[in-house]
């Protein structure tokens, strides 16, 4: 959201990939790996309130740190001095004061730290061994104190404190009494709304005040949502993102006194909505963003809808994406992006009708090199539609192409147009790249997210299995040289395709990924406990659904596995622990089974250090390079 000062940002591909451009005859150049996975040049811009200075994101000791500049000048202060982990994210706190986010060796839980815009008074907020913070409100107009979430006395929830900045001076103001998952605040920072579940049920918690108890205004079962969004500027209303009674995410006004939706404020007949865009300042609602097979923004208010009209026409043929702004709303942070660019930061001076180039994510990037993503769809074997993303190599015919499928990770997620370093990077080396949102991911309505249930393995993998004869039938693939690589559940579903489609691909390349479902289910955080229930009822109940568990984990069907495999795992992974992956690697060993397995042991749910990423690449290329008989470096 564009008024949001805060986000986190776990580095750990903010890439780039490089190709020639297109030559009648010539083979593109091969890119040398480091440049599709090395550290941004810099990234993740944000101006100060009062909108005179940046900080951003600049490798140090090859980690992503905090620096601080004044705008229009190039002298920049370093604020921050990691060397073993990147900082995941940060924000203005005020004019002089910053606050980051750090997590030890990828164990995903993040501590505060604050540190002066002139580098004195480096402080750790929550200095507490085994405990997750999360930001519920930076308080945008109090310089001295935010709100966080902690699980410090009991881990499996979240309580909220009021932090001080400065001192590090903590008072609880909210005890999570073990149900709650979420809470929101309104425009004064007060915290009025909070999320509850029991497992399978989501309740809408609600007070007037501060001092007033919580109180249940509306219970539905977890399958439909009341999502809220923001309160309406006098604080009185929500804007909420509902899907109750029909099958799309809509936004609507929410009167939670008399706990009825009122009015439509914005929907879309094929797919969910549910970004909200906003002035805080002039205090209106400035449109909504939704995903197609691209981010879109229909516009309420002509002064932000005429903003973005200027910009675009200073930036033609070019994705433009407001990212941050000064408190009086005159200076603005834009990113130009795409398919085939990791990006552009730009500042924007609204009364001096000034543009200003910031920096390239990556300068060693050629936009023209690059190969565009295609969006595509096709029929499952029920008559279910499936979208996707088609990336062909350059100067290729798309016929009888060595193939990379590429299924994303959630796998309550999806892909979306846009560059990827992953797909860019097998890309030049020969490979064609298919994305497929399978049923189960999110984006395109209940029923096509209710369709996954109960499906890992089955009819989420026959969506994935049927992308594959898909691109077979279109005379795209070489049906010896397809190979299936993903990450989390992307990696569970290599394991899948392996074990139940062996004849289907020629080696996999799992990424963090799931092999037994029952020691998932098993050992996820403490912090998920309360919706364990939801998990049961989306993948299946270890007892009452064993056999139906047993038959989609990979490691039980281990024996069917007969293609090259390359594992890759942090050893700190909190997801998806490393026993996952050291699983699948005794059992296709033990039976003579090629398998490549990489460890890291300073990284968790995928690979943050950029040595340890080269590390990984290094390895995929050359894997995939010798079985799939694509172009490499690796020799």
């Amino acid at each position: 959201m564009e008024h949001s000062k805060f986000t986190i940002l776990v580095l750990a591909v903010l890439l780039s990939v490089t190709f020639l451009s297109a030559r009648s005859w010539a083979a593109p150049r091969l890119i040398p790996m480091e440049d599709f996975f090395r550290n941004p040049e810099t990234a993740m811009f944000r101006l100060s309130p009062d909108g005179t200075r940046l900080a951003y994101l600049k490798p140090w000791e090859r980690r992503m740190n905090v620096f601080v500049r004044t705008i229009g000048s190039n002298a920049e202060l370093r604020l921050t001095a990691a060397t073993d982990r990147n900082v995941a994210g940060f924000f203005w706190a005020s004019d002089s004061r910053i606050v980051f986010l750090q997590d030890n060796a990828g164990d995903e839980n993040y501590h505060v730290f604050a540190v002066n815009t002139d580098g004195s008074n480096l402080k750790e907020l929550t200095p507490f061994p085994g405990v997750r913070a999360s930001i519920v409100d930076d308080l945008e107009d109090n310089p001295d104190e935010m709100l966080v979430g902690l699980n410090k006395r009991d881990n499996r929830v979240f309580d909220v404190y009021r932090l001080n900045i400065h001192s590090g001076e903590m008072a609880m103001i909210a005890e999570n009494p073990g149900n709650i998952t979420g809470w929101m605040t309104d425009h004064a920072g007060r915290l009025r709304v909070a999320l509850a579940t029991d497992g399978v049920n989501t309740s809408l918690l609600y007070r007037e005040t501060e001092t007033a108890p919580f109180t249940t205004i509306l219970t539905t079962n977890f399958r439909d949502s009341l999502n809220p969004l923001l309160f309406s500027f006098d604080d009185t209303q929500l804007f909420v993102a509902s899907n109750l009674d029909r099958d799309k995410l809509a936004v609507y006004e929410y009167d939670p006194k008399s706990a009825r939706l009122g009015k439509l404020i914005f929907e879309h007949a094929d797919v969910d909505v549910g970004g909200l865009l906003w002035s805080k300042k002039r205090k209106v609602l400035t449109g909504v963003s939704y995903v197609t097979d691209k981010v879109n923004i229909s516009f309420f208010d002509d002064e932000r809808k005429n903003l973005q009209k200027d910009l675009e026409a200073r930036l033609p043929d070019k994705e433009v994406s407001i990212v941050d702004r000064s408190k009086d709303e005159t200076r603005w942070l834009v990113v130009t992006h795409g398919d085939r660019e990791l990006g552009t930061y730009w500042f924007y001076d609204a009364r001096e009708k000034r543009l200003e180039k910031l920096a390239d994510l990556g300068p060693w990037l050629k936009e023209n090199e690059m190969a565009r993503m295609k969006p595509v769809e096709y029929t499952a074997r029920d008559g279910l539609k499936i979208r996707g993303y088609l990336t062909l190599p350059l100067d290729t015919e798309p016929k009888n192409l060595p193939v990379v499928i590429l299924p994303h990770g959630g796998p309550w997620a999806r892909d979306s147009w846009g560059f990827d370093p992953e797909v860019q990077f097998l890309v030049n080396r020969g490979a064609a790249v298919l994305q497929m949102n399978f049923r189960g991911s999110t984006g395109y309505g209940k029923a096509f997210w209710q369709a996954g249930f109960k499906q890992w393995g089955r009819a989420m993998q026959d969506d994935i299995t049927d992308g594959v004869r898909w691109l077979l039938a279109q005379g795209i693939a070489d049906p010896k040289r397809i190979a299936i690589y993903g990450a989390s559940y992307g990696g569970y579903a290599v394991l899948a395709g392996l074990a139940f489609t062996p004849d289907l691909y020629c080696c996999g390349v799992d990424y963090v990924g799931v092999s037994n479902i029952f020691t998932l289910l098993a050992s996820i955080p403490p912090y998920w406990e309360p919706v364990r229930e939801m998990f049961f009822e989306q993948v299946g109940h270890p007892e009452k659904d064993r056999d139906l568990l047993k038959s989609v984990s990979p490691l039980f069907s281990a024996d069917r596995i007969k293609a090259p495999l390359l594992v890759a795992q942090g050893a700190n992974d909190p997801r998806v622990k490393k026993a996952e992956s050291d699983q699948i690697v005794e059992a296709l060993r033990s039976r003579g089974i090629p398998v490549e397995y990489i460890v890291k042991d300073n990284e968790g749910h995928g690979f943050s250090n950029e040595e340890n990423r080269f590390d990984f690449y290094r390895a995929m290329e050359r894997f995939l390079g010798k079985l799939l008989g694509l172009r490499s470096a690796q020799h």
